[in-house]
């Protein structure tokens, strides 16, 4: 009896050896995938929104009540167009009242010219009388100054891309009533963060999307870079023109990738598969540890420059406790891969 229960209890520790065996040396089970061809971006990501390349405010120089308005948010406007009027009657009254001055001091210096010339009165009262007209007119010029001044007109052809006042609002002297954007097309005002803003230059291609449009993919190129980043950010403000400035609207706020490189046929595997800068391979059903220089990393590929077979069978997502030559087997189909 007692034989047969130590032959049971070897039976089972061979066993329990053999499963330890089996676990250790036994084939584990990987995903393998193969390199792929295609596109490698390095590019530098921003967030940016479109605005005006110049943006104008028209404000009144003096405070007045605005009783007229021409044009609203969205118009085309030509330079001199009148936009809007102030309440200008006080100005008008003070100008026909200035006028009549001028009139009256000219009346009088003709008069008294006419009698120098007879002799009857002396040079200085010509001198006076002049002084007297010159400084009606000049009040008559300023008076007529301000009440142009009343009319706010359109500095240059453009789009009116913001109102704030309404008819029988006071507005104070400098308060911007339009804003105006002229002169050129929309551009993207892009954050960038400063540990990237060495890699930044003048003319690099910008790639962008915007939520506005789905689906849409834009080009633009970077047309200046500020010197003095902001502290705080600790990001730079870059420039970027739009090869398609009519397809975005001002305050859109887009996606900008500042593509520093490109190559059209890199070989690419999933990121998932590199760990530092190596990577597991399966070759007759063993693993091996590849040691690779790698490229870019984006979209969930990784390029690899050197070290990798382009037929190779990569392992997908590889556990840590892999080793050198264990074996192993695919636990699913590789996809647009082979097995090996």
């Amino acid at each position: 009896m007692r034989k047969a229960w130590v032959w049971i209890l070897g039976v089972i520790a061979l066993a329990a050896v053999a499963g330890v065996l089996w676990w250790r040396e036994g084939p584990a089970a990987v995903i393998v995938v193969a390199p792929t061809r295609g596109p490698a971006i390095d590019a530098i990501y921003a967030t940016g929104t479109v605005e005006p390349t110049v943006m104008l405010p028209i404000a009144p120089r003096v405070a007045a009540r605005l009783v007229e308005l021409n044009v609203d948010e969205a118009s085309q406007v030509r330079k001199g167009q009148v936009l809007a009027r102030l309440d200008d009657a006080d100005l008008i009254s003070t100008v026909e009242e200035l006028e009549a001055r001028a009139r009256y001091a000219q009346s009088q210096h003709e008069r008294i010219e006419n009698l120098v010339r007879q002799g009857f009165m002396a040079k200085a009262e010509s001198d006076r009388t002049r002084a007297d007209m010159d400084a009606a007119t000049a009040a008559v010029k300023r008076a007529r100054s301000q009440r142009d001044y009343m009319a706010l007109t359109a500095p240059a052809d453009g789009l009116i891309i913001r109102r704030d006042g309404e008819r029988g609002q006071f507005i104070p002297a400098g308060q911007a009533v339009f804003y105006l954007s002229c002169c050129a097309p929309l551009r993207v005002t892009a954050e960038v963060d400063e540990e990237d803003i060495s890699r930044v230059h003048i003319g690099q291609k910008v790639v962008l999307r915007a939520d506005a449009l789905p689906g849409e993919v834009l080009d633009g190129s970077v047309t200046e870079v500020t010197p003095k980043g902001d502290p705080i950010a600790r990001s730079y403000r870059v420039r970027v023109a739009l090869a398609e400035p009519s397809r975005f609207k001002v305050g859109m706020t887009v996606d900008a990738n500042l593509i520093v490189a490109e190559r059209a046929n890199a070989l690419l595997v999933p990121a998932t598969a590199v760990q530092g800068n190596a990577l597991w391979t399966m070759s007759d059903g063993r693993l091996h540890r590849q040691t690779v220089r790698v490229g870019v990393t984006g979209s969930g590929r990784t390029e690899i420059l050197e070290g990798l077979a382009p037929d190779a069978c990569v392992v997908d997502s590889p556990a840590a406790d892999l080793r050198e030559g264990h074996r192993v087997r695919i636990a699913q189909p590789p996809s647009g891969g082979k097995k090996k």
